[in-house]
């Protein structure tokens, strides 16, 4: 069990990163979904030991995080947002080094681990390619294996999605639901399917704070009947941001459209339509003040 209380985080230049942010994740996939800037990087360094708190704790089946971050390392598996490779190194040869550092050393025993490692991120036939010549996705596939090194119990991965075809995101989220099973599984991310498709516990993060925690499906259920849409032009956008709370405006075949929250249906042409997590999402982050304690 991971255990975060009232956490907060200033930087130098006054930016208040985190502000009293308190979770408890059991074991299983956690959402942590938020827009570019939110602060979701800065609690994910926090957690994985790269950066401290101003104060609050934070402590891993029985780790204190801050006091004892050698100890969480063990069984930590990161993967950042941004992370550098060594370009002339193949990547079999730096998981091996890194399954080396992380107590493997078995040769045979290692070998066949990282294979396996690199079969999981359909790497194994690039295997001795430079990691310098790797494509972005392939890289980002890398810095998952990576992160896998070691059977972790807690795993942390931030946008992992990013750069990945597709295909690669259905390969990784099936990965990211099997690691789930034995571990914490944090997935911070901007994109609301990878959330909707694997976790069964999230919570919305905006300006360095948690809106709201629960089930993706149960969150979403609370705006049932009070999602509607219209066709517009986009020159009309501006008059219904003034009247409506306009969850998103979207292009479909060619038209414009916006989703709009109200309490009773508003007329004026809006059609009901069925509520998903990303009307949700989207109300969390552009509510009006008013409304914050109605979530």
């Amino acid at each position: 069990m991971l255990t975060i209380k009232n956490l907060n985080k200033t930087y130098p230049n006054g930016t208040q990163a985190l502000h009293d942010v308190t979770l408890t994740l059991e074991k299983g996939m956690f959402g942590l979904l938020g827009p570019n800037g939110a602060g979701k990087s800065s609690l994910m360094r926090t957690i994985a030991t790269l950066q401290l708190a101003d104060s609050g704790t934070i402590e891993f089946d029985g780790i204190d995080v801050f006091k004892q971050p050698e100890e969480l390392r063990k069984v930590l598996g990161y993967l950042p947002q941004d992370f550098g490779v060594y370009p002339k190194v193949s990547a079999e040869m730096m998981l091996d080094h890194i399954a080396k550092v992380k107590g493997i050393t078995n040769k045979n025993e290692r070998k066949g681990y990282v294979a396996d490692l690199l079969n999981k991120v359909n790497l194994y036939k690039f295997r001795n390619r430079n990691l310098g010549d790797y494509s972005g996705g392939m890289r980002q596939r890398f810095g998952i294996a990576q992160a896998l090194l070691g059977n972790p119990k807690l795993i942390i991965v931030d946008e992992p999605t990013a750069g990945l075809d597709p295909l690669e995101r259905n390969r990784f989220h099936n990965l990211l639901s099997e690691l789930g099973e034995n571990a914490v599984v944090i997935l911070s991310t901007h994109i609301v399917d990878d959330v909707t498709n694997l976790c069964q516990n999230m919570a919305v993060f905006n300006e360095g704070r948690i809106l709201v925690q629960g089930n993706p499906q149960e969150l979403s259920d609370r705006l049932n009947g009070k999602v509607f849409r219209k066709h517009i032009e986009k020159s009309e956008l501006e008059a219904v941001e003034n009247e409506f709370v306009v969850l998103s405006n979207y292009l479909r075949g060619g038209q414009f459209y916006v989703n709009i929250y109200s309490d009773t249906n508003p007329g004026q042409g809006f059609e009901p339509v069925h509520n998903d997590l990303e009307d949700f999402y989207f109300y969390c982050i552009n509510k009006k003040e008013e409304q914050e304690a109605t979530i």
